[in-house]
C-alpha cells in the first residue's frame, strides 16, 4: 500500500492499495495497521465504522465536528464520488484550503481526513457506497455543517445536486463553522 501526503491539506493522506484482479473480480486490503502506524497514525484510535449509499448527484456535507474534531478514513467501496476536504484548523499552514479527489470502487483508495477538517462528497454514480472509519463516537451536539455552495470556497461540484438532507440544506457559511472548530485531533501516534 502506498501512502501519499495531500499537499494542499496538512496531515491529510491518501492510502493507495494494490488490488489483485482476475476473472473473479478483485481482492484488496483496505486497512493495514502496520501501514497506518508507519504513516504516523494510531491504528487503534478508530472506534466506529460506518457506510453510506447515495444516488447519483447526492451531496453529503460539508460536515465537520466541534470539540476535538473527528479524524476519519474515507473510501468509496462501490461506484465513484467527488470527495472534498476543507482545512478548518486555524493553526494549520493549509488553513481554509480545500482539495478534491475522485474516489472509486475500482481503486479502493482511502483518504485520511485529519480532525478539524470538513468533509463532503457528491455521488458520481448510481449508487455510490462510501465507507468511513472514524476516531470518535458520534455526538450530534457537536455536528457542524458548511454550505456546499459557499462562495468563499467556490467548489466546482461536477453534477447538479439531486438530493440533500435538510441538515445540509440549512448549512451555514464557512466563516461560522470555522469559528467553532478546535485544534487537530487525537489520532496521531505517540512517539
Amino acid at each position: 500500500m502506498q501512502v501519499t501526503p495531500v499537499g494542499r491539506i496538512a496531515g491529510a493522506l491518501l492510502f493507495t492499495p494494490a488490488p489483485h484482479a482476475d476473472e473473479r473480480g478483485f481482492f484488496c486490503r483496505t486497512f493495514d495497521s502496520d501501514v497506518i502506524r508507519d504513516a504516523g497514525l494510531n491504528p487503534h484510535c478508530f472506534v466506529q465504522d460506518s457506510v453510506s449509499r447515495s444516488s447519483r448527484g447526492v451531496i453529503r456535507g460539508l460536515h465537520a465536528r466541534g470539540g476535538a474534531g473527528e479524524a476519519k478514513l474515507v473510501r468509496c467501496s462501490y461506484g465513484a464520488v467527488f470527495d472534498v476536504i476543507v482545512d478548518l484548523r486555524p493553526a494549520s499552514p493549509t488553513y481554509l484550503n480545500w482539495e478534491s479527489f475522485e474516489l472509486d470502487g475500482l481503486a479502493q483508495v482511502s483518504l485520511y481526513v485529519p480532525a478539524g477538517c470538513a468533509h463532503g462528497f457528491q455521488a458520481l454514480t448510481d449508487p455510490a457506497d462510501v465507507a468511513y472509519r472514524i476516531d470518535r463516537a458520534h455526538d450530534p451536539a457537536q455536528d457542524l455543517t458548511i454550505a456546499f455552495d459557499d462562495p468563499a470556497l467556490a467548489i466546482p461540484w461536477p453534477l447538479p445536486v439531486s438530493v440533500m438532507s435538510q441538515r445540509d440544506r440549512r448549512a451555514g457559511p464557512l466563516a461560522t463553522a470555522a469559528e467553532h472548530l478546535a485544534a487537530p485531533g487525537t489520532c496521531r501516534a505517540h512517539r
